[in-house]
């Protein structure tokens, strides 16, 4: 026999609501500003709170559950990972991190493949390759562009061309200039003897969907082999080989 359990009851819900958010309250130091509801469970597109009410999931996790919630491929390959190794550091060898790069690298082109755990971190992975890569010419300006965002992290909030995000931090990271997106004019401009990479996103999206043109990324990569300067991308709208 299939036992059918009642719906919880409004008052309930209410008070699951009301003790969850007290938890974070008291414990969990604010970042965004939170909808009014606690979530529980997903699957595929949709997630459902405590009150049972299902919700297609839209911003998919700020466009991080990209193949859905609780996919059974990916929750099997945790289970069976985490049954055998939950974490190795960087002092030895797994085959299965040496797969995942060799797929990436035959995937776009010849080179290799630094992991991280989150885009800001990945950009800070950029901001010192492209001083590393200047160095010894004195060079350590990165060209970025206004409206973008490179993260919550000293220097991605300086690579930022939003003044809102940079707000109370001062004072800046220095060594990040900013123009006007999909103005090859500007970028060329704004170079200088101190000049080491320019920084874009090809798809702008705390600002708005903002996409670079075919053009402007061909200008680009003409502008950097003209001035042996790196050209980065900040992929993360797009997504690419994000797991």
């Amino acid at each position: 026999m299939k036992e059918i359990l009642p719906a919880p009851s409004s008052a309930i819900v209410q008070n699951e609501t009301k003790r969850v958010r007290e938890l974070f309250e008291h414990n969990v130091v604010a970042s965004y500003s939170r909808f009014d509801l606690v979530l529980e469970r997903g699957k595929g597109s949709y997630v459902w709170d405590v009150d049972g009410r299902r919700y297609l999931d839209l911003a998919a996790g700020i466009a991080v559950c990209s193949l859905g919630h609780a996919h059974p491929e990916i929750t099997k390959a945790l289970t069976e990972q985490s049954q055998k190794l939950i974490h190795v550091s960087n002092l030895y060898y797994t085959e299965p991190q040496g797969r995942l790069a060799k797929r990436i690298v035959d995937l776009i082109a010849p080179g290799r493949v630094f992991f991280s755990n989150s885009g800001a971190e990945a950009n800070e992975g950029l901001f010192k390759l492209a001083r590393k890569f200047g160095h010894e010419q004195g060079r350590y300006e990165i060209i970025t562009t206004f409206e973008s965002f490179h993260g919550r992290t000293l220097a991605g909030i300086a690579a930022t061309g939003q003044e809102k995000i940079k707000k109370g931090f001062d004072p800046a990271v220095e060594g990040f200039k900013h123009v006007p997106f999909n103005d090859l004019a500007a970028m060329r401009s704004a170079i200088s003897p101190k000049t080491a990479a320019i920084l874009i996103e090809p798809i702008q999206g705390e600002s708005g969907i903002t996409i670079a043109t075919p053009e402007y990324l061909l200008g680009l990569r003409k502008i950097c082999d003209e001035h042996n300067l790196l050209l980065m991308f900040d992929d993360v709208q797009a997504g690419h080989f994000r797991t």
